[in-house]
């Protein structure tokens, strides 16, 4: 079969089409025939050679998560699995290819009025922005600010933010800014974090991280709460204890956050909701382009560039 991996890390270009044997499903799991993949920012660090403590070597084939049809189950799996429609995380990889195998724990059926499409750009991001959230400790009538708005996460975030007292998003361009207004924002600011919105907040939510972090700490209220969701600006810079000891009278708190925390069923029954809603047109999981398996690196260049606005989708 058709797989991307990766032969170099660094840029996009380091991706590369290649033939692979097709996957076998082992215990506990299932084969499953890939119509829509999801590109996501996990990818493009991976790609990159950024994320730490994996050790991915050269030929490593990208991609965590896809939709698509159940071909074949393995010996201790429920045959009634077969001919059925899926959205299914795949891992630390395994995506970007025409079949893929993914643990039955980790599938989810995708319901009559929801695309491929629209599952892959869901599945994952809806289920990190809800238990960001949580971890948060975020209530009803308290601010948040989302910084990195316009990704996948951060788009939906600002949907399940609605009972905010104000939802801030940063963001590259005005037109970003009306488009995340049309989903729920009601103050837009730049990357720097200035613009129309409230001095300080509740709850800061943060996709971007990297060097620039330190600076959005001084916009916590008291008690107030900053989650770091990811790091596609790299790393948390140094120094940020002692930012901390500064504001010592204001009881900050900075945390990280990965979806790996949150029990397998939990993260089932949130899905299962998010896609309901999302069939009934209550939750818009924006699909910003899709493209062929044969233009992964086109993807990868776009997001490295910032224009993607929502989640590219890949198509075998």
């Amino acid at each position: 079969m058709r797989a991307v991996a990766v032969q170099t890390f660094g840029a996009p270009d380091g991706m590369a089409m290649v033939d692979v044997p097709a996957p076998e499903p082992g215990p506990g799991q299932v084969t499953i025939a890939v119509e829509a993949i999801g590109v996501g920012g996990v990818d493009a660090m991976i790609r990159r050679g950024t994320l730490s403590g994996y050790g991915f070597g050269s030929g490593h084939i990208l991609g965590s998560e896809v939709a698509g049809t159940v071909t074949a189950v393995g010996v201790d799996v429920e045959p009634s699995w077969i001919g059925e429609r899926v959205w299914a995380f795949t891992g630390t990889g395994g995506g970007y290819a025409e079949q893929a195998v993914a643990a039955v724990d980790h599938l989810e059926r995708i319901p009559a009025g929801l695309t491929n499409e629209t599952a892959v750009a869901l599945g994952s991001s809806g289920a990190v922005a809800h238990f960001a959230l949580q971890h948060a400790h975020f209530a009803p009538g308290e601010s948040v600010l989302i910084r990195g708005a316009a990704g996948s996460i951060g788009l939906l975030a600002v949907q399940l933010a609605r009972t905010a007292s104000a939802i801030a998003v940063t963001t590259s361009s005005p037109d970003r800014g009306r488009r995340l207004r049309e989903l729920g924002a009601t103050h837009v600011l730049d990357r720097s974090g200035t613009g129309d919105g409230p001095a300080t907040y509740d709850v800061i939510l943060d996709v971007i991280a990297g060097p620039d972090l330190p600076s959005f700490l001084p916009k916590l209220s008291p008690n107030g709460r900053l989650v770091v969701l990811g790091a596609v600006a790299g790393p948390l810079p140094a120094g940020l204890t002692d930012q901390l000891m500064q504001s010592f009278q204001k009881s900050l708190s900075l945390a990280t956050f990965s979806l790996d925390t949150i029990p397998v069923p939990a993260r089932a029954l949130v899905r299962r909701d998010q896609f309901a809603a999302a069939a009934r047109g209550e939750l818009d999981a924006v699909v910003h382009d899709v493209l062929g398996l044969d233009e992964a690196a086109k993807a990868h260049e776009q997001m490295d560039a910032g224009q993607v606005f929502g989640r590219i989708v890949l198509k075998p």
